[in-house]
């Protein structure tokens, strides 16, 4: 791995290169995160970024107890690729962002809805009607097609079509997960919770409901998106980075919690750059408990939120921001959002992949560039 995963503690490391962005913040939430009671080692990945209180990109493995707060708010967070049968070469731009049209709502296929929801085992409740939406912050829907391919036997494999179009999907639990988040730190705060407790079993209960749900959100996102556009598509992957899970690492059987932190030990994943950027699908290699089988889950963010719209307004109006140098689309008509989202908001995904690579962590399949990038057609809410 050489020098690309470096020591921080006894307990603590973070995959780097020379030339990837790194905030002090983040490590420095990185390393207090290790002290915590039962906590034998954590992993930054190089989208490392502060959070609230822990850092965003990162992978915590702790003995007799669990934290949820690690997990956070948007349980069973992640992404689903699904591969079309639209042709790269010939969909027009216009009529794809004509035809995309809004799923901001609520779905009105009830009946795809409760398929879903039966075959994903999404038992009905009052976040029903969010099922099948994206929501605000990162979470978005983009068409890509590949641009560059690096190992084209692996490609195969995985049923992707380099001449067709594919639909990543990027979305969680929406307000359930908040919900479960919500009700446990209102009750115990930021404690851990002790292996084998009613309390812990009953947070592992509606973590794994909020996980089922994240699923089945992502394949009714995807399903409404390809029925506007009037394709038929085929899921490739579908992977969490939001959630915890017992493992056994390091000489010990304990709890792995990832906080946007892909997993290694899953096949194949998808690591998306900005909407301005390029998406790179890699072939996992080690699986490594120094990293904690764990790989990066995108770009990661240079600037908070707070500090996007005063950064660029006065250089980009939100129309000429809904355009990309790639030459894609961004559909977002949440002014403040769109500059919140910008690619300049976030880490070249060169750096953070090129970091994994060095590190002997993932090989290259293929790489994708965003097409059509859906995140709302109105002013979005959470």
């Amino acid at each position: 791995m050489g020098n690309f995963v470096r020591t921080l503690s006894d307990r603590a490391c973070v995959v780097a290169s020379d030339t990837t962005w790194m905030e002090d913040a983040a490590v420095a939430q990185l390393v207090t995160t290790s002290q915590l009671e039962g906590m034998r080692r954590v992993a930054g990945m190089p989208d490392l970024h502060p959070g609230r209180g822990y850092p965003v990109g990162a992978a915590f493995f702790s003995v007799g107890r669990f934290y949820p707060a690690l997990v956070g708010n948007d349980i069973g967070c992640g992404m689903a690729l699904w591969q079309t049968d639209l042709k790269a070469a010939s969909v027009s731009l216009d009529k794809l962002d004509r035809r995309v049209g809004n799923i901001d709502g609520a779905m009105e296929d009830e009946a795809l809805r409760m398929q879903a929801m039966t075959v994903h085992g999404v038992a009905p409740g009052a976040h029903d009607a969010s099922l099948g939406t994206i929501g605000g912050g990162n979470h978005f829907a983009e068409f890509q097609q590949v641009d560059t391919v690096f190992d084209a036997d692996a490609l195969s494999a995985l049923g992707i079509d380099a001449k067709r179009l594919l639909l990543l999907v990027h979305t969680g639990s929406r307000g359930l997960g908040e919900r479960v988040l919500r009700s446990h730190v209102d009750t115990f705060g930021h404690r851990g919770l002790v292996d084998g407790t009613p309390e812990a079993e009953a947070y592992l209960a509606q973590h794994g409901a909020a996980l089922r749900y994240a699923l089945c959100n992502r394949e009714l996102v995807a399903q409404r998106l390809l029925a506007n556009v009037r394709a038929d598509g085929q899921r490739v992957l579908d992977v969490h980075h939001n959630f915890v899970a017992p493992a056994q690492m390091l000489g010990a059987t304990g709890w792995l919690h990832r906080k946007g932190a892909t997993p290694s030990d899953q096949g194949p994943v998808l690591i998306p750059g900005s909407r301005g950027d390029h998406s790179y699908l890699v072939q996992p290699l080690a699986i490594s408990d120094d990293t904690l089988h764990s790989l990066a889950h995108g770009a990661g963010r240079k600037w908070i939120r707070s500090a996007c719209k005063d950064r660029l307004f006065k250089l980009m109006t939100p129309t000429q921001m809904g355009r990309t140098v790639l030459g894609s689309r961004v559909i977002c008509n949440d002014r403040q959002l769109i500059y919140e989202e910008a690619p300049q908001a976030y880490k070249a995904i060169d750096s953070v992949v090129q970091a994994l690579v060095g590190a002997g962590l993932v090989a290259l399949i293929a790489r994708t560039k965003p097409v059509l990038t859906y995140k709302t057609r109105g002013e979005c809410c959470e």
